[in-house]
């Protein structure tokens, strides 16, 4: 689950343009999520159209966004075998400090990945 280098090139650049904007709200949301006993494990759906995982969070025309965002977490993927049952000890290792980085999960077209950013310095 390394940040693949398809997703560098390619979407990095929009990505982060959204993600600067969007970064404070996302990292309160991983917050609530964790406090709550939601989920460990958070997860942001950044998507191109709308997609039926997670619930809308920003949808990209209502705040002037290239991506829709969608708020998720781990157990949720696991039901809709986004991430199988087998993978979830491999995931959990990989997944990176909550309170450090935010997990996305990018889909556009056949492109699916996650990729850990970290939030900007306060």
């Amino acid at each position: 689950m390394e940040n693949d280098p398809e997703l560098n090139g390619k979407y990095l650049g929009t990505i982060s343009k959204d993600f600067v904007v969007v970064a404070e709200t996302l990292k309160e949301a991983s917050y609530q999520v964790r406090k709550r006993k939601i989920s460990e494990y958070p997860i942001f759906v950044f998507s191109r159209t709308q997609v039926p995982v997670g619930s809308v969070f920003l949808a990209k025309e209502e705040v002037a966004l290239d991506w829709h965002i969608n708020a998720s977490y781990l157990e949720d993927f696991v039901q809709r075998q986004l991430v199988m049952e087998d993978k979830i000890e491999e995931f959990k290792a990989a997944y990176k400090d909550p309170d450090e980085y935010c997990c996305l999960f990018v889909v556009d077209g056949e492109f699916q990945n996650f990729v850990f950013i970290p939030y900007p310095e306060d």
